[in-house]
């Protein structure tokens, strides 16, 4: 009874944090504490009706998670082949290959330390477990409520439709690029049916290595497929999704003052680009258009590396905390 007061307590907090602003990474630790203790309720409940069916379900809980965390590291590892294979030798594209790898390194300092028994190694392990645990944790929730921010949809008319830029091939937009477009352009129509005129905005600077700044590309291929170029707006000046969201905000604010968007970007980058929107202060919500299946666990690994960096202070606060505790169980 009491793990669901708590759950109860925390789904209230998460529904009213949801409701003033669902771009903000707490709620998906509101959430995913709603449904930890959900479950631990639950566990109460089938043991108060059949004790040894509560206790194989933990005992199957506990067993599934080793299982897990193996198959996740081999998982890791062959998508990090595929995308050094398709994408090529980048740094941004060894994230699932060394999340995997590093997965499998701990496992096997883990079982070392244990064999050797030398206790500096022992205090080493405690201190990455914990600050492990903590990161697995806020990964999680990042996942959790990603999901679910994706799956919430915006039925409020906006003025413009904004599309993230993403890089291109020399003049030629990229097959991630395209589907944010493509995107856009669903939305863009999708409007134009219920007898609304929105403006779109192509929004991203050019590169060094781009013919042309990405906006004026995005443009003529929203052209080709039928937007006219008096509804769509270039943003040309921008390097960061950051700058994409603060110029496309001015543009905006220069037409009307008291404008809605809608922003597109891809599936694994839409939660963050809402993060991003609300820093900004740009008056939006962030849908995403697919992605390539063996694409997307980088790409979400990489998201989630840049949101836990932005909070340099905190969760390197959190963590030397955890490292301290860890050390004391062993002085």
């Amino acid at each position: 009874m009491y793990a669901f007061l708590i759950a109860a307590f925390w789904f209230v907090v998460f529904a009213v944090s949801f409701l003033r602003d669902r771009r903000l990474f707490k709620n998906g630790i509101f959430l995913v504490l709603t449904l930890m203790f959900a479950g631990i309720g639950m566990i109460f409940v089938v043991d108060a009706f059949n004790n040894t069916a509560a206790r194989w379900l933990v005992l199957g809980i506990l067993g599934i998670i080793p299982v897990a965390i193996a198959v996740l590291a081999v998982f890791l590892v062959v998508n990090g082949i595929t995308m050094l294979r398709r994408e090529g030798r980048r740094p941004k594209n060894l994230l699932s290959l060394l999340a995997g790898l590093g997965i499998i390194g701990f496992v096997v300092f883990s079982v070392a330390v244990q064999k050797i028994g030398w206790e500096p190694l022992a205090a080493l392990r405690s201190v990455l477990i914990g600050v492990l645990t903590y990161i697995a944790f806020l990964f999680v929730c990042f996942l959790v409520y990603a999901f679910v921010y994706s799956r919430v949809r915006s039925s409020r008319k906006v003025d413009f439709v904004i599309v993230l830029g993403a890089g291109l091939r020399g003049s030629r937009v990229t097959p991630l690029l395209a589907s944010r477009l493509d995107r856009g352009k669903q939305v863009y129509d999708r409007a134009l049916r219920k007898g609304r005129t929105p403006m779109m905005i192509t929004s991203g600077g050019q590169g060094p290595d781009e013919e042309v700044p990405e906006s004026h590309a995005m443009a003529s291929y929203l052209i080709e497929r039928g937007v006219p170029d008096d509804r769509i707006l270039r943003e040309d000046r921008s390097t960061s999704t950051l700058e994409n969201l603060t110029f496309s905000r001015e543009l905006m604010v220069a037409r009307t003052p008291k404008y809605r968007c809608l922003i597109v970007t891809n599936n694994f980058h839409a939660f963050r680009a809402a993060m991003t929107a609300r820093k900004a202060k740009v008056n939006g919500q962030v849908i995403g258009s697919p992605t390539a299946a063996y694409y997307w666990p980088t790409a979400t690994i990489r998201e989630f590396v840049a949101i836990l960096f932005s909070h340099p202070y905190l969760n390197g606060g959190i963590c030397l905390l955890i490292a301290a505790a860890a050390i004391s169980q062993h002085v």
